[in-house]
């Protein structure tokens, strides 16, 4: 089983990867980009299955992260992916992907100056 170090570095890499992914994207370019939209959603799942898997104590610890609604974006584009709604996916993208990366990136810090950690 990974560490919760190792799941929470995972999630950062695949936020950080949704941010390149649609860099200079709108809307409507991500809307008209299959490619960009199956890789996005790819690398949400890692997140919410990364997320998923976090122990009950970490998620205590770093309760600013949204762990119930990450889990269930994760559950809804796994269980329900022909239903998938490219504005909600969009707005998650533009809206919350930047401030989860910078609540990662604190905790990822705060995990990484341990003297032995998986993420080094």
């Amino acid at each position: 089983m990974r560490s919760d170090n190792a799941l929470l570095l995972d999630m950062l890499i695949a936020a950080r990867k949704i941010r390149q992914f649609t860099s200079g994207m709108t809307q409507e370019s991500f809307a008209a980009n299959e490619m960009a939209q199956s890789a996005v959603i790819r690398e949400f799942q890692v997140i919410g299955e990364a997320a998923r898997m976090i122990t009950p104590e970490t998620k205590t610890q770093q309760n600013i992260i949204a762990w119930q609604v990450i889990a269930g974006l994760r559950n809804r584009l796994v269980h329900e992916y022909f239903n998938i709604d490219l504005k909600i996916v969009w707005d998650t993208i533009r809206d919350d992907i930047p401030d989860l990366i910078s609540q990662l990136e604190a905790v990822v810090s705060q995990e990484n100056s341990g003297e032995d950690t998986d993420l080094k």
